[in-house]
């Protein structure tokens, strides 16, 4: 098979939104044109070339998040695809492997991406760093523990205002929260795009004002089921969030309490939800946890350095990383919450760890512990695994609500 990886040009970007759209089973539209190139970066977007034709995608958008007591320039790795007829033959692994190395030219410290499948981007380095819930809960069953009162009133606006009160709350708050990306209009806009049956139905939106103006919003669409003759709406929440606990519960409360509507399901919650301990019955909101976020150290020190530490220590990790072996080795990892630093190291490890279970434990979620239980990292030393998980560990859990 000949093959050629490049970056394409502009007047090569239909066919290759074609191409990103049939690894997906769907075709792109004038909308999702114009969606795809308003964040596109033509000097991070490669393609697969067999003679002239795509046969695969792989981009990546480069944006701040947040890291632990840090904001920090990553790469967003996004429209990863492969033709069905060339499927299973290694171009998706020669994709990665480029758009890793790009990122490691650029100096750039950690890379992350959202997975169809989970399977696919463990063997590329990424592990699960901000799991996430999705909740379905009857509305009947969403009362809330005695004691709450309102602190602020919730009222519906109109798309532009909902918009622009959901960046402004967003950035805001983000900093204090591992994993949120900064919002801009272009990347609200992305992120709110909708394909299949949905595409083209409006959103409500929704604002929270509290004492010093609006502190919360949640978008969201009803489906309508009046099957029975009775309303059985079905409410599904896209993004909710506020800056304070009273404004979120507040914003849930509403959600729980719209009219006609006996079921509310929401993705892509945190992992720390604080509706779980807002409802009497937290059964009842049936909560699924999945991989989330995933996330890939491209410069293992420099990335380690990046980010803040709950508490001082000091941890050698030995670091295994057969598809981008620069990383491997072993590093001296020195930090606290006034920073760090960290260096190839002699010394006899605490931890050894691959790659993707370092970049798993990288926003303070999933700790070292639980990789060790599953048989993932090994301790190299008595205590190691204890003083990482205390320096590695933060609060609140990661979460990115918006994918690109």
């Amino acid at each position: 098979m000949d093959l050629q990886i490049r970056t394409i040009a502009p007047e090569e970007f239909e066919a290759y939104s074609r191409a990103v759209e049939s690894a997906f089973g769907s075709f792109p539209e004038a909308d999702d044109l114009e969606r795809e190139r308003s964040l596109v970066e033509f000097d991070r977007t490669f393609a697969a070339f067999e003679r002239d034709a795509i046969v695969g995608t792989a981009a990546t958008v480069t944006m701040p998040l947040t890291v632990p007591g840090a904001d920090l320039q990553i790469g967003f790795v996004t429209a990863v695809g492969v033709v069905p007829t060339h499927t299973r033959r290694g171009i998706n692994t020669a994709l990665m492997q480029r758009t890793l190395e790009d990122a490691r030219d650029r100096g750039e410290a950690v890379d992350v991406l959202f997975a169809s499948e989970g399977a696919i981007y463990g063997r590329f380095g990424y592990g699960s760093g901000a799991p996430e819930l999705a909740l379905e809960v009857r509305t009947a069953a969403g009362r809330f523990v005695r004691g709450y009162e309102p602190s602020g009133s919730v009222r519906l606006v109109g798309e532009e205002e909902g918009r622009a009160a959901v960046v402004r709350v967003h950035n805001a708050t983000r900093l204090s929260r591992p994993g949120a990306v900064e919002l801009t209009p272009a990347r609200l806009n992305f992120a709110l795009h909708d394909h299949g049956e949905d595409k083209g139905k409006p959103r409500f939106f929704a604002v929270h004002e509290g004492p010093d103006g609006v502190d919360g919003y949640v978008t969201y669409r009803i489906k309508h089921h009046w099957d029975t003759g009775t309303p059985e709406n079905h409410l599904e929440v896209h993004f909710l969030d506020a800056a304070s606990p009273g404004a979120y519960a507040d914003v849930w409360r509403f959600v729980l309490d719209v009219d006609l509507v006996a079921r509310v399901s929401a993705w892509a919650r945190p992992l720390d939800e604080p509706l779980l301990y807002l409802v009497r019955e937290p059964r009842r909101l049936n909560a699924k946890r999945f991989d989330g976020l995933y996330v890939r150290l491209v410069d293992v020190p420099a990335a380690l350095a990046a980010r803040r530490y709950a508490v001082d220590g000091r941890v050698v990790l030995e670091v295994r990383d057969p598809f981008c072996p620069w990383n491997d080795g072993r590093f001296a990892l020195e930090g606290g919450p006034d920073g760090a630093t960290c260096g190839t190291s002699a010394d006899e490890p605490d931890l050894i760890a691959g790659v993707a279970q370092i970049g798993g434990a990288y926003l303070g979620g999933p700790s070292f512990r639980e990789f060790h239980r599953a048989g993932l990292v090994d301790e190299g030393a008595a205590g190691g695994l204890a003083r990482a998980d205390a320096m590695f560990g933060w609060d609140p859990a990661p979460w990115c609500q918006f994918g690109f």
